[in-house]
């Protein structure tokens, strides 16, 4: 049982994106969508992407660096730095901003939307480099933290696309 609880918690993104499936989908149900109602469908998922794989997941890498410096940098393969309180309070405005627009409009999913792809295909970046020239293989640098920085970005755009208001007006 510790080991299961440990893989959960060592593969959060991929944890809260799981929550985030299975939050909408119980939400569906229960509301009786028809899945061929796709644009409540996706409206739902997308919300709960928002809570889960931004608000809460970031809020999670937020305690992770600020709280438990040390063991999160073991973790990454990093030497301890000053450096993961920034991480950790950055990731502290991205859980906020994803919590807002899980409540928000459009325009607030945007912003988390844009805000979370840059942060996280960064961080894939960086996870590259940490590959390639330091041998950094650490599960938290080269695990599921490294795929879900490069895949759920798309998620996210695609989310945003299939959501976007029918008539779009920048101003």
């Amino acid at each position: 049982m510790a080991d299961l609880i440990g893989l959960i918690l060592s593969n959060f993104t991929l944890t809260f994106f799981i929550l985030g499936l299975l939050f909408s989908g119980v939400s569906i149900f229960l509301q009786k969508i028809p899945l061929r109602n796709r644009d409540k469908v996706y409206e739902i998922v997308f919300k709960w992407y928002l809570f889960f794989s931004i608000g809460a997941a970031f809020a999670y890498g937020f305690i992770g660096h600020v709280f438990f410096g040390t063991l999160t940098a073991q973790f990454i393969g990093w030497a301890p730095s000053p450096f993961q309180l920034e991480v950790g309070f950055a990731s502290l405005g991205f859980s906020i901003l994803g919590f807002m627009a899980f409540a928000g409009n459009w325009n607030m999913r945007l912003a988390a939307v844009i805000a979370s792809v840059v942060f996280l295909w960064g961080a894939a970046v960086g996870h590259i480099i940490q590959m390639m020239q330091f041998q950094n293989y650490a599960a938290g640098n080269a695990g599921i933290i490294f795929y879900t920085d490069s895949v759920l970005p798309i998620f996210s755009i695609w989310l945003l696309w299939a959501t976007r208001p029918r008539k779009f007006y920048l101003r």
